[in-house]
């Protein structure tokens, strides 16, 4: 994968993420719907091949695509 394949989005909702929001409270952050949350999660799971939300966050971590 390619630095910088996430959306600006994406990344929001990650940063989010890690700062132990839930997809509702990502949502009323970002002022987008809670299926819309849990869309850009799952692209970005399947962008990077993984199964689950931690190991999402653990690939965009090492490839510089977010931190902590």
């Amino acid at each position: 994968m390619n630095k910088g394949i996430l959306t600006k989005r994406e990344k929001e909702v990650f940063s989010l993420l890690i700062e132990n929001k839930t997809t509702k409270e990502i949502a009323d952050i970002l002022n987008i719907s809670e299926k819309t949350v849990r869309n850009h999660i799952s692209n970005t799971m399947q962008k990077l091949s993984v199964k689950g939300r931690a190991q999402a966050v653990v690939e965009l971590i090492k490839l510089g695509e977010i931190t902590l």
